[in-house]
């Protein structure tokens, strides 16, 4: 791996996991204040991955999957769905921000209830994707 780009976007998705998990516990919880900074923390650590994960492409274009053998249908399987739901989820996330920002709780909830799900599955199956594209070959070597 020639940039240090990859290990920074899965450290920002490997945050956005935990900070999903633990803003999640805390609304389970009802503790709304300490759910708002968890989930500040995700939104903040998901803007990073965003950031390193275009800066990566530009500078370096896409990265090709080295394997030809059955985990290439494996890792396209994965990555296909992580890639849509990752560009549908993204407005709904904003747009849930601004529905708790300003103050529309309920709507807020009833509409995160169906984002975070895949918000987490994102960044889940994008740490997977790191492994298969980047610590994969090193373990076959």
């Amino acid at each position: 791996m020639s940039s240090p780009l990859p290990n920074v976007t899965v450290t920002f998705n490997l945050l956005s996991i935990i900070f999903l998990t633990v803003g999640y516990r805390a609304i389970r919880r009802g503790d709304r204040d300490t759910h708002k900074r968890w989930m500040i923390a995700a939104l903040c650590s998901s803007t990073g991955f965003l950031t390193s994960y275009i800066s990566h492409k530009v500078l370096h274009g896409d990265t090709p999957y080295p394997f030809h053998d059955w985990t290439r249908p494996v890792y396209f399987l994965i990555l296909a769905p992580h890639v849509v739901l990752a560009i549908l989820m993204t407005p709904c996330i904003l747009a849930g921000v601004w529905l708790a920002l300003s103050g529309r709780f309920p709507t807020h909830a009833k509409l995160m209830r169906r984002v975070f799900p895949v918000w987490m599955y994102v960044s889940v199956t994008g740490v997977v994707v790191y492994l298969l594209l980047y610590i994969q070959p090193l373990l076959r070597h």
